[in-house]
C-alpha cells in the first residue's frame, strides 16, 4: 500500500536546511520493529531539520534503501512536458510523472524565481505538514527535491480530478446526493486526523473544493499543504498570530478581523464547502444577481425560508431522501458558519453528524426504491 519504486518500502522524509538531491527511504521491516512512539520520534527528528539544522544532516546510509534523482523525476514527467500538466497554482505548477516501475506520482514544481521567501515558506510548510501525516483521505506524501534552482515535492497521483472538477459537472456523470455525503465524511475524516491525531495539531488553511481530489472509486483525498500551519504547541493557548492566508469566499471572517488562526477557521471553510456540495455552486458567483453572488448567503436564506428544492444543486435527484439530507448538510454548515469560533462543532463532530445524515439517506433510499418496487407491481 505504501510503496513507491516497490513493495515493502516505506518512505520517511530526508529533510535538511540544505539542498540535498535524493529521496531517502527506510525499510518498512525497520520501521514494524519500532515502537510508535519511536518511530514518531524519528519522524519527530527529521522534521526538526528542515527548520533547524545549520549544516547537512549526518544520514545513516544503511537505512536508505531507495533513491530517487533530479534526473529521474525530469525523466518521469519527460522533462516537465507540458503535456503532463495537471494542475496550477501560486506555488507553481504540477506535473504527473511515471516512474521507472510504471507507479504514477504528482511532482509539484516551484515557480522559477531565484529567490522569493514567500514561496520558500510555503515549500517549507508543505513539507514540514506533509512529513507528519499518513491517513487514507489525505494525499500520501513521497518525498521533495532541492536541486540547484528547483524545488519539487512528490505525492500520490490521484487521477479523478478534483472536487470543484465534478461539481462543475466537466467530468462526466453526475455526483449523485450519496457519494457526495461520502465526499464530505472523507474529508471530515481527514481533517479530524489534523487537528485531533497530529503532534503538534496541523491547520490546513486552504480547505476548498480545489483542493479536494476524487479518486477512481469518487472518495476523497485533502491535498495542497503550502498555507497549512502547526497549531499551538502550549496547551493553554487559544490561537496562533499569523499573516492572513487562504482563499477568498472561504476565509474565516473572525481570522481575517483578528488575525487569530484556530482549528476553527478550517471548520468555517468546511462549512462553505458543505454549501458548495449540495448546491454545485462556487462560494462567489459573481455573474448572479447581487442576491445571489455570496452563496452560503443565499443558500442560508433559502434554508430558513423552507425553500431546499431551490437551493439544491440542480442535476441532483429531487426525492424525499435528497431534500431531507440537503437539508440536514445546510444546518450542518450554518453550525460551521457561525461568526464566533466558539459556537463551531470540532471536525469530530461534523463528521458524527453527516454519519447520522448518511445513514438516514440510505434508509430513506431503501424505503424509498422498495416501495416503489412495491407499486409496479400491483
Amino acid at each position: 500500500m505504501y510503496s513507491l519504486l516497490e513493495r515493502g518500502s516505506i518512505l520517511m522524509k530526508l529533510h535538511s536546511a540544505h539542498r540535498v538531491d535524493k529521496f531517502c527511504f527506510y525499510k518498512l521491516g525497520e520501521l514494524d520493529s519500532l515502537n510508535t512512539s519511536a518511530a514518531h520520534g524519528i519522524r519527530k527528528s527529521l522534521i526538526s531539520r528542515i527548520s533547524t539544522s545549520d549544516g547537512s544532516p549526518e544520514i545513516d546510509t544503511a537505512l536508505c534503501q531507495i533513491t530517487l534523482s533530479f534526473e529521474e523525476i525530469h525523466k518521469a514527467t519527460r522533462n516537465f512536458s507540458p503535456a503532463n500538466e495537471i494542475g496550477e497554482g501560486g506555488f507553481g505548477t504540477v506535473y504527473k510523472g511515471r516512474l521507472k516501475n510504471g507507479t504514477f506520482v504528482a511532482v509539484k514544481r516551484a515557480k522559477w524565481e531565484p529567490y522569493d521567501q514567500c514561496l520558500s515558506a510555503e515549500f517549507k510548510n508543505e513539507i514540514l505538514a506533509l512529513s507528519k501525516i499518513e491517513h487514507l483521505n489525505l494525499v500520501r506524501f513521497y518525498g521533495y527535491l532541492e536541486h540547484r534552482d528547483e524545488r519539487l515535492i512528490v505525492v500520490e497521483y490521484v487521477s479523478n480530478s478534483t472536487l470543484r472538477e465534478h461539481l462543475d459537472g466537466t467530468c462526466g456523470s453526475v455526483l449523485e446526493t450519496g457519494e457526495r455525503l461520502d465526499i464530505a465524511i472523507d474529508i471530515a475524516h481527514a481533517i479530524t486526523y489534523l487537528h485531533t491525531y497530529t503532534d503538534p495539531p496541523i491547520i490546513h488553511r486552504d480547505i476548498k473544493a480545489s483542493n479536494i481530489l476524487i479518486t477512481e472509486k469518487l472518495r476523497a483525498k485533502v491535498a495542497d499543504f503550502g498555507f497549512a500551519r502547526l497549531a499551538a504547541e502550549d496547551p493553554s493557548a487559544t490561537h496562533i498570530s499569523t499573516q492572513i492566508k487562504g482563499t477568498a469566499g472561504y476565509l474565516d471572517p473572525e481570522y481575517l478581523r483578528m488575525y487569530q488562526l484556530t482549528e476553527k477557521s478550517d471548520i468555517y471553510s468546511f462549512g462553505v464547502l458543505l454549501v458548495e456540495m449540495v448546491t454545485g455552486r462556487r462560494p462567489i458567483e459573481s455573474k448572479r444577481s447581487a442576491d445571489e453572488r455570496v452563496t452560503i448567503e443565499w443558500a442560508l436564506r433559502k434554508l430558513k425560508d423552507g425553500e431546499i428544492v431551490v437551493a439544491m444543486d440542480p442535476r441532483l435527484r429531487r426525492n424525499l431522501a435528497s431534500i431531507q439530507a440537503v437539508e440536514r448538510v445546510l444546518k450542518l454548515s450554518c453550525q460551521c458558519l457561525s461568526s464566533s469560533r466558539l459556537s463551531r462543532p470540532s471536525m469530530r463532530r461534523c463528521a458524527e453528524i453527516l454519519w447520522e445524515i448518511r445513514r438516514v439517506y440510505r434508509e430513506n433510499s431503501t424505503t424509498s426504491a422498495s416501495t416503489s418496487s412495491l407499486c409496479q407491481s400491483c
